[in-house]
């Protein structure tokens, strides 16, 4: 018997270490199932060459290339949009941004292109407008980018507005990205105050949702709430806390990462018409140490995260590569780290996290925003007033 027993504990293989960070905030809560906390560790075995393209953007947020290469950057405070060459060169800011609340986390942030942006040349992008009728809320502008010395943006047309509007510079998400079928999603924040964040189950409000809608701002048609008495037409899934990330794999699965409170920072695979949860549940607590609500992390007919961080990473964007510099990263989710100081790696497998990397630790800079450029190399900006901006490539 005992031969037996150690030929069984001999073919057993040894259980692979998660990322070493320091012990949850709340021991007590457990992964509702195998892998949805502290993934195995895993280590890129390409070379990584990082170099610093730009200095001197102040708290830039988020980066969309354009087809010749060069990117648009929005900077959050002061708000202003930039044109960067790849060589580094940083235009002056792009005229025609309207009044922005630029205080706290609230400014100028998410940006995307038209999907027919080489003919169109339309940018869209959002910002913490301030309201006429007091408060904030997030706001969803498209103009034509008009290139050249002077860059300006024509015709700027706000196209959606969060409501309600609160008076909080906190949580306002603000990522979004375009579907294939030309449609886009945006990531909304509960502004974290109380009065937002009880609102996040609420389907008669836009705080703490993802909103569908077509490239005009209307909602769009295969909505799950449209029709439903109470429900704004434009929601596509509710109980989110502050989303900063959202983006599409290859077989067009959308996902999203959000930041929980203390512990709890979240990876979701998003449902249509699905309830994920916040506040009612949650893997974190509140930053006094008290639990949030009742302190749960399961309840029926709300989803799991497929993934988990305690402590947090404070996720501040998702991208998911294409494997075309990197062919080992093909199909990995990559987060921009805040408080982590890192560029956090994810493999996914089957919709499930198998393996867990931190890279530039060495940096010790916030990660504000990572995306994949046109040659599969990674670009990132630094959450700073002197702000970076960073290409991480296969070192020939």
């Amino acid at each position: 018997m005992r031969i037996a027993l150690l030929a069984v504990l001999l073919a057993t293989p040894a259980l692979a270490a998660p990322v070493a960070t320091d012990p949850p905030n709340n021991p007590t809560y457990k992964p509702a199932f195998a892998g949805q906390h502290r993934a195995e560790e895993v280590h890129t075995k390409t070379p990584l060459t990082v170099t610093e393209v730009a200095t001197g953007l102040h708290s830039p947020w988020a980066i969309a290339f354009m087809p010749d290469g060069r990117m648009l950057v929005t900077e959050k405070n002061p708000a202003a949009l930039r044109i960067v060459t790849q060589a580094g060169k940083i235009s002056m800011a792009v005229a025609g941004i309207p009044k922005v609340n630029a205080n706290g986390q609230s400014g100028l942030l998410g940006l995307a292109l038209s999907p027919k942006f080489a003919t169109d040349h339309v940018v869209y992008w959002t910002y913490s407008e301030p309201r006429a009728g007091g408060g904030n809320g997030l706001a969803l502008a498209r103009a034509t980018l008009v290139d050249g010395p002077t860059p300006r943006l024509d015709g700027v047309t706000v196209i959606f507005r969060v409501e309600p509007a609160l008076e909080s510079n906190l949580h306002n998400g603000g990522r979004l990205v375009f579907a294939a079928d030309g449609t886009l999603f945006l990531g909304l924040g509960e502004r974290s105050i109380l009065p937002g964040r009880v609102q996040a189950q609420d389907l008669g409000s836009d705080l703490g949702k993802i909103v569908h809608l077509n490239p005009d701002g209307t909602p769009a048609k295969d909505n799950p709430f449209i029709g439903k008495a109470g429900a704004r037409p434009e929601i596509w899934s509710d109980g989110h806390r502050n989303i900063l990330g959202i983006a599409f794999d290859a077989r067009g699965k959308l996902w999203e990462v959000e930041m929980g409170p203390r512990g709890g920072d979240e990876l979701n695979l998003v449902t249509r018409g699905k309830d994920y949860g916040w506040p009612t549940i949650g893997y974190g607590e509140e930053y006094s140490g008290k639990p949030v609500g009742k302190g749960i992390t399961a309840a029926p007919g709300m989803e799991q995260p497929v993934y988990y961080w305690d402590p947090i990473v404070a996720p501040a964007s998702l991208m998911i590569h294409s494997g075309r510099m990197f062919p080992e990263w093909r199909g990995d989710f990559f987060i921009g780290g805040l408080a982590s100081t890192a560029l956090v790696r994810l493999v996914v497998k089957n919709d499930r996290v198998v393996g867990e990397e931190r890279l530039l630790t060495d940096r010790a800079e916030r990660i504000r925003d990572a995306v994949e450029g046109p040659d599969g190399a990674i670009w990132i900006v630094t959450d700073d007033d002197n702000g970076k901006l960073l290409r991480v490539s296969a070192k020939r």
